[in-house]
């Protein structure tokens, strides 16, 4: 029997009046592939952001292999890495400082880090380029250096938050290409917050539709199609979170978000 990894149960979180997240349950399978599929400002990087100890949640549990964010977020940061929407590599420094220095934080001995250093930066082809200056690079070599470094440490799980905005449709199926290839290799579990139907159908293996903080619709995009009776993921999507841009709405989700993290 394959065990959960990740438990959340009845997940709030609330800034002020607004409901970011709204009494959310679901659990992702060791080694699965999981996408939290939603429009802007429907709860996905809120979400995101309590599962990897950034934010304390109103109310609910979160377990994290073995342990809760909100009581053991030494433990819980072990066993993740995290790639976020905003790029956080020192540009000023060459991949493989970037790298090393990760290791260094994440207390990894140095033959073992210089071992797996190597290992990470050629499956995502960016070894040759090891000792030129990240600034040197293009938006989707810094996005594979930093699925590279958040694997350093050996993590059990990978988030990655809207981890392909701004790439060019290539790019973003070899990056694709990059995290299926280490979760097959490495068994690692993925999870992953997109807008793109395509992306979470051809890479997910379940998928959670979240509107307005709430999860309205869960399983594959298979089981998606036939419960909304669609013919594609895009047309299911629409049916279950309706036709409104809410750009507005997710912008002031974002700035509350932002001034409460700030006190």
């Amino acid at each position: 029997m394959v065990e959960n990894i990740i438990t959340v149960r009845n997940l709030s979180k609330h800034f002020g009046e607004i409901k970011a997240v709204d009494g959310i349950s679901f659990s992702v399978k060791k080694g699965e592939i999981f996408a939290f599929l939603g429009p802007n400002g429907a709860g996905k990087s809120t979400t995101i952001k309590i599962l990897t100890t950034l934010l304390h949640p109103t109310k609910g549990k979160v377990i994290l292999n073995g342990f809760n964010p909100s009581t053991n977020s030494e433990n819980a940061r072990k066993s993740f890495g995290i790639i976020f929407q905003d790029p956080s590599l020192d540009d000023d420094l060459t991949a493989y400082e970037n790298m090393d220095f990760h290791g260094i934080l994440y207390q990894v001995p140095k033959e073992l880090r210089k071992e797996r250093i190597e290992q990470l930066m050629k499956i995502t082809e960016l070894w040759e380029r090891k000792n030129d200056l990240v600034k040197t690079f293009s938006g989707g070599m810094k996005r594979r250096l930093e699925i590279a470094r958040g694997l350093l440490h050996h993590p059990k799980i990978l988030f990655l938050d809207e981890p392909t905005i701004g790439l060019d449709p290539q790019t973003r199926n070899h990056i694709w290409g990059y995290i299926k290839e280490l979760n097959k290799k490495e068994g690692i579990t993925v999870f992953f917050t997109t807008h793109y139907m395509e992306e979470a159908q051809r890479v997910a293996d379940r998928i959670a539709v979240i509107d307005y903080g709430k999860i309205v619709a869960e399983g594959t995009a298979s089981t998606l199609k036939k419960q909304t009776k669609s013919k594609s993921l895009e047309d299911a999507f629409i049916k279950l979170t309706g036709h409104q841009i809410r750009a507005q709405e997710a912008e002031m989700i974002s700035k509350e978000m932002r001034m409460r993290m700030r006190r």
